[in-house]
């Protein structure tokens, strides 16, 4: 993500020194069946959070889910939104009830292997309770049928993401949760899985979202849009954009391009410029941190001035219309893009570690600078050291959910990046950036695994450098 806010204060420092495996089927499983006859001691109920210490309810525990298969159909003259969500999963202790995140929705009916479960709904919490208890290992297939309004969902200290209606659409996004507004999901990056979307809308307008396009369908003043994304995505990575929308499809690299623009920003537009070098952005990108690891390209400017951010929606980076007020700005294209590496095909296990997507697509939008010949990146690098906010306390590696998105995580987790590239020197950490994207690509990762990584690659103790600059609030000495 990057917030309009935060990017400005990089140009302007910038300007002074010169973010296959086949989708989720809806079938169950040809396999025995996963519900088990055996005692009911045997069976637990899975947690209702994923353990994260920042955000202790957010996803669910007791399962996997493989894929989310979706077949919905959105009125916006109404807001009504509804249909089916099918998930397949795993279960990974004995399960006796497991709970999806679902806000503002409500639920008609849901299915596991075609035997109807009973359910409750409390909060944004989804309780399913199968028929019999499921055994740890074995895979089931959930069906849930739907419908509602949705809406946005707040969170105290980092505001309101999720389902945003516009004049003739609408939109599903925020960080660092969205999904659950919108359909039935393990609402944390730990659970990754296969994305498939088919969205039924009236007649002349465009549906964008995750992957690659499929064939579109009319029938009775009514359009179907499908897309589907067979890398594992974390939740809140999905997207979809419903509108009044220029989409541009093309070929990159042998893989679909998809450029949307609300009709109002045109083709001379900042937005547009930017967006159309989004291809040799992504190629510039593969050439420092391995091949490009998604199945299609593409990007989406939004005309709405309630998004004040962008956002690294796998394959499909979202911006919103601040950040080209100015005219063309490719540096936030190059951060996004870097979230396609750092963030979403290698993604986080806890939210404490966000450091590791932002400092690294901080540390990007200097590369590009450096490409495009307006300050090297050690440049960038001072200019950030010498303007930072110190003695705030403020840790990258630990920012706390207040502070979730604060300066520290972006601009301390570049500089952090450039630290480390100084410290192990060129050669370890070329190897550092492709050995991290190939050994946990379409995975998740920690602070301790980038550490662990780079000090097998370099032979060095690397405590003094992590503690320095991202667990001590105090300014680290210049590499």
């Amino acid at each position: 993500m990057r917030r309009a806010g935060l990017l400005a204060v990089v140009i302007v420092l910038a300007g002074c020194s010169s973010e296959p495996r086949p989708a989720a089927s809806s079938s169950p499983p040809a396999s025995s069946s996963p519900l088990a006859p055996s005692s009911p001691a045997a069976f637990h109920a899975g947690a209702e959070g994923a353990g994260d210490p920042y955000f202790p309810k957010y996803g669910n525990g007791g399962y996997d889910v493989a894929g989310y298969d979706l077949k919905l159909k959105y009125d916006p003259k109404s807001g009504e939104l509804g249909g089916t969500a099918t998930i397949t999963a795993t279960a990974t202790q004995d399960l006796s009830r497991f709970d999806f995140d679902l806000a503002r929705m409500t639920v008609r009916n849901v299915q596991i292997d075609g035997r109807a479960a009973t359910v409750k709904q409390q909060d944004a919490e989804l309780m399913i309770t199968p028929s019999a208890g499921i055994t740890k290992g074995r895979k089931f297939t959930v069906i849930v049928d739907y419908s509602g309004k949705p809406g946005q969902i707040g969170n105290q200290s980092l505001g309101e993401g999720g389902w945003l209606r516009t004049g003739d659409g609408a939109i599903a996004l925020g960080q660092p949760e969205s999904a659950s507004t919108w359909y039935p999901v393990n609402d944390h990056p730990s659970d990754k899985a296969t994305f498939a979307l088919a969205m039924t809308v009236p007649d002349g307008l465009e549906v964008i979202s995750n992957g690659v396009p499929g064939a579109q369908q009319r029938a009775g003043g009514w359009t179907t849009w499908h897309w589907s994304e067979s890398s594992p995505m974390a939740s809140y990575l999905s997207t979809v954009v419903i509108g009044q929308y220029e989409v541009s499809t093309s070929t990159h690299d042998g893989k679909p391009m998809v450029i949307a623009l609300a009709d109002s920003l045109g083709p001379g537009s900042g937005a547009a410029k930017s967006l159309n070098r989004t291809g040799e952005i992504a190629d510039f990108l593969a050439t420092r941190f391995g091949p490009y690891p998604f199945d299609a390209y593409g990007g989406v400017a939004l005309d709405d001035s309630r998004i004040a951010y962008a956002l690294e929606t796998q394959s499909r980076p979202v911006y919103g219309q601040a950040f080209f007020t100015q005219g063309q700005n490719d540096r936030v294209v190059a951060h996004e893009l870097t979230h396609q590496w750092f963030g979403d095909s290698v993604a986080l296990t806890r939210w404490k570690d966000i450091w590791l997507n932002e400092g690294f697509a901080t540390y990007a939008e200097w590369l590009w600078a450096e490409h495009e010949g307006t300050s090297t990146v050690r440049q960038s690098f001072d200019d950030a050291y010498a303007s930072f906010a110190w003695g705030q306390g403020e840790k990258a590696g630990d920012p706390g959910v207040n502070r979730l998105f604060g300066d520290a995580v972006y601009t301390r987790g570049g500089m952090t990046v450039y630290a480390l590239r100084q410290t192990i020197g060129d050669a370890a950490f070329d190897q550092l950036l492709h050995r991290w994207t190939a050994d946990h690509r379409d995975g998740n990762a920690t602070t301790d695994d980038l550490k662990r990584l780079a000090e097998q690659l370099s032979g060095k103790d690397l405590d003094p450098l992590f503690n320095a600059w991202l667990y001590s609030g105090e300014k680290p000495a210049k590499p």
